[in-house]
C-alpha cells in the first residue's frame, strides 16, 4: 500500500493525573497509530503529548510503554515521526531519537509539506500575553537552568511536577484550555495574521496547545488549524497534498 497521508496530533497529556482512566487514553491514541500505519508518510506530533516529560542521564519517565512501543513500529515501518515540545514536555534530549527514530522540534518550524507551505508550532511559542508566562517559558527553556534541575532526585522532580499540573487544571489556570471566543480573542489567529503579512507564501498554520478544534481561512491561500487534543475532542489533522482536513478518531464498538 502505498504511502500517501501526513498526520498531525497534539495534546495527549499521556501521564497526566487528571486522566479518569489514563490507559484508555494511551490506547485510543495507539489504535488511532495503529489505523494509519500503512499510509502514513509522516507523523508530527504538536508538543504535550506527554503531561511531564524530563531525561535525566540515565532516567526516563516510566509509563507510556504502549504509545512509545506504537511509534517506535512506526518507525520502523518507515514513517518518519516529528515531536514538537510543549509546555508541558520540553525536556526531551536524545532518549527519543535513539530509542523510536524520532526527530525533536524546539522552535516552530516552516516547511514544505506534499507542495504547500506550513508554519507548524505548538502554539506556547508565540504566546506572549502574561510577562509570567514568558519568564517561566524562558527559565524552563533555559540550559543552565534545566542542568541545576537535573541535579534534583528524580523522586521530587516528578512528583511536583505532576502535581503542579494536577493544581492548576483543577484552578481553571490553563489558559491554553479556554474556549475560542473568536477571531479578535485569539492569539493564535493574531499571531498567524501578522506573521502572514510578512510572509504571504504560508498555506497553512498548525498548531496545539489551545485543545480546540479550529479551522479558519485567513485569506484566500491560507487556512489556520488548531489541533485540538487527545484528552476531549481525540482529534487530528491529515494531508494527502490535495486536501487538509482536521477530523476525530471515532473507536468501533
Amino acid at each position: 500500500m502505498a504511502r500517501t497521508t501526513i498526520y498531525f496530533a497534539s495534546d495527549a497529556h499521556l501521564g497526566a493525573r487528571f486522566h479518569q482512566d489514563p490507559h484508555a487514553v494511551e490506547r485510543r491514541l495507539v489504535r488511532w497509530l495503529d489505523s494509519i500505519k500503512d499510509n502514513a508518510i509522516a507523523v508530527w506530533f504538536l508538543g504535550d503529548m506527554f503531561d511531564y516529560w524530563y531525561e535525566y542521564k540515565y532516567v526516563v519517565p516510566k509509563g507510556f510503554t504502549r504509545f512509545l512501543g506504537k511509534v517506535a513500529e512506526l518507525s520502523d515501518l518507515g514513517v518518519e515521526i516529528h515531536f514538537f515540545i510543549g509546555n508541558h514536555d520540553i525536556w526531551m534530549f536524545d532518549y527519543l531519537p535513539t530509542e523510536v527514530g524520532a526527530i525533536i522540534h524546539r522552535k516552530p518550524l516552516t516547511i514544505n509539506l506534499l507542495g504547500k507551505n506550513f508554519f507548524l508550532a505548538h502554539g506556547d511559542e508565540v504566546d506572549n500575553r502574561s510577562l509570567g508566562f514568558r519568564i517561566i517559558r524562558r527559565i524552563f527553556r533555559n540550559r543552565f537552568c534545566q542542568w541545576l534541575y537535573a541535579g534534583i532526585h528524580p523522586r521530587w522532580t516528578f512528583g511536583f511536577a505532576l502535581g503542579w499540573s494536577l493544581s492548576s487544571r483543577k484552578k481553571g489556570l490553563k489558559k491554553e484550555a479556554q474556549e475560542y471566543e473568536g477571531e479578535a480573542s485569539e492569539y493564535l489567529v493574531a499571531f498567524a495574521k501578522q506573521y502572514l503579512n510578512e510572509h504571504p507564501d504560508i498555506n497553512f498554520f498548525i498548531f496545539g496547545h489551545r485543545h480546540i478544534m479550529l479551522d479558519l481561512m485567513l485569506n484566500r491561500t491560507c487556512r489556520l488549524l488548531i489541533a485540538g487534543d487527545w484528552m476531549q475532542h481525540f482529534s487530528y489533522i491529515s494531508w494527502d497534498g490535495n486536501q487538509l482536513l482536521l477530523d476525530q478518531f471515532e473507536v468501533e464498538e
